[in-house]
């Protein structure tokens, strides 16, 4: 079924002659969308579309240096490396290095360099060759150029070949198996001198642990003020460090100390002493009758 001519015309993309937007196209009706631009279909590439030089591009071949390229051309065209064919070989080499010098500079540096050594070779072999000594051959400008492609051809082939071979982690991994034992344990036997051994370290250990056990001695104040009066009573002076005890513990001598103190308070006592750093004495307090 054909649409009808109003619906065509909102459609169609002005025409290349001129025709202006709205005109109707009978021939551009029939034909297929060749694309569809935000779900309209689009009839026509519009003149005015620009695509970036490199969008499309594609490299089919990396190479790894200029030898790489030029053993690839020599290769790819089955030259013979010992008679190489300079001239083919340096015009499709410059036309590589032509288009990777738009691209990268860094990286064309390296390939001018071998580009200048192929012109140089070129140009020497247009040349007369030097007159060479009786008997030997004349040097050839291509020498040089071959023993290197011929080094650096074994060293490709010899990384293909260590490339090749299995590695671990890329092409196989270690096989690891677990197999559980369910054999009755054997422990080894102990001697006599290895218990001897064991029995000592216990002792030593138990040496370094010991108990120190504290026991509370209850003290009666009143009882040491009465064996205080028991030492007074009779006697005019007592100096004041013979009623204390100091064989008997520090403790014996804090609650005499207190002792002497609560007879002193309670006027039981008298403490007396001459002079500044003189001898104290203690005597009973006179009671008047």
């Amino acid at each position: 079924m054909k649409p009808s001519p109003g619906a065509d015309t909102a459609l169609l993309p002005p025409a290349p002659d001129g025709t202006p937007e709205g005109a109707a196209m009978p021939s551009v009706v029939d034909h297929v969308a060749v694309a569809r631009l935000y779900g309209e279909p689009l009839f026509a590439m519009p003149t005015d579309l620009y695509i970036p030089p490199d969008a499309l591009e594609v490299f089919l071949e990396a190479f790894e240096g200029p030898l790489d390229l030029l053993l690839y051309l020599i290769r790819k065209q089955n030259f013979n490396i010992l008679d190489i064919p300079m001239a083919a070989v340096t015009r499709q080499y410059l036309v590589y290095v032509d288009e990777i010098r738009t691209r990268n500079l860094e990286l064309a540096a390296e390939y001018l360099l071998m580009a200048a050594m192929l012109i140089e070779i070129k140009s020497r072999m247009l040349l007369p060759p030097k007159p060479a000594p009786e008997g030997q051959e004349p040097e050839d400008p291509r020498a040089e150029l071959v023993r290197r492609l011929l080094e650096y051809e074994q060293m490709k082939l010899a990384g293909a070949k260590l490339n090749a071979l299995p590695q671990f982690g890329r092409d196989f991994m270690r096989a690891q198996v677990y197999i559980e034992q369910s054999l009755q344990p054997r422990f080894p036997d102990v001697h006599v001198v290895d218990l001897q051994e064991a029995w000592r370290d216990i002792l030593k250990r138990a040496r370094l642990v010991q108990h120190h056990r504290i026991t509370r001695e209850e003290l009666s104040v009143r009882e040491y003020m009465s064996k205080v009066l028991r030492a007074l009573q009779g006697r005019r002076f007592v100096e004041f460090e013979d009623l204390f005890e100091p064989e008997k513990g520090s403790t014996v001598l804090v609650v005499t100390f207190i002792a002497l103190l609560e007879l002193a308070k309670e006027t039981l006592i008298e403490i007396t002493q001459a002079e500044a750093f003189a001898p104290i004495y203690v005597r009973l307090a006179y009671t008047p009758a």
